[in-house]
């Protein structure tokens, strides 16, 4: 494997408390009832605004979403020194350096965000590229891997199967199909571990057990 793409929000980032009060501010300015973890893995999909329809019940045109996730991020933003790397994180990009790979972060966060935040964590000098969000949110990630491949093809040798993807979500293992590359999905984060085996990619409990998947 010459290069691994991680994703960050519930892969590397332990994030997924926060994820759920981001939503909780939302649905309280809505007047609707908080979810708990369970809810939230069986609804949620991307594109993230067809998430909030099945929540709220009804279509969300243009200017309300744009709404929405401004008081998502909100939320989330409030709670953000309440989280921290996964348990592993560290080791496993220790373990894909010491196995002379590359390694990349692309989140569907917000970039101007996510660097600071990796750097204040420590861990920037581990990737070779970082890449967030840039532009409005909510779509599906197909499209920013494509584009995030194309920046490190001097690293993948332009061979798309000698990349591997980890990431949460079903989106995760769409956009590696969509491209081409490898994945294996940690159940730590956007979905249930019955739901994440439906996508016929290997899923793992930790960081550190989706290397050993991938590398073994």
């Amino acid at each position: 494997m010459r290069h691994v793409v991680w994703d960050w929000n519930g892969t590397l980032f332990d994030d997924q408390h926060l994820v759920l009060e981001g939503l909780h501010a939302v649905l309280a300015e809505a007047g609707l009832p908080a979810i708990d973890l369970a809810t939230y893995q069986r609804l949620y999909t991307r594109p993230v605004k067809v998430f909030y329809e099945r929540l709220f019940g009804r279509p969300i045109p243009a200017d309300e979403w744009a709404h929405l996730d401004e008081r998502y991020h909100d939320g989330y933003r409030a709670a953000l020194h309440r989280a921290g790397l996964a348990a592993d994180a560290e080791r496993a990009l220790d373990l894909v350096a010491e196995a002379d790979s590359s390694q990349s972060l692309l989140s569907m966060w917000r970039h101007h965000e996510l660097v600071p935040l990796v750097g204040q964590l420590g861990i920037e000098d581990r990737f070779v590229r970082i890449d967030g969000l840039q532009g409005p949110g909510g779509g599906n990630k197909a499209p920013h891997l494509e584009a995030h491949l194309t920046a490190v093809t001097h690293l993948t040798g332009d061979d798309p199967s000698q990349v591997l993807v980890i990431g949460d979500a079903l989106d995760d293992a769409a956009a590696a199909a969509h491209v081409g590359a490898r994945c294996v999905l940690f159940d730590g984060g956007s979905h249930p571990r019955a739901e994440l085996e439906t996508a016929g990619v290997p899923v793992a409990s930790s960081l550190v057990e989706a290397l050993d998947r991938a590398y073994g």
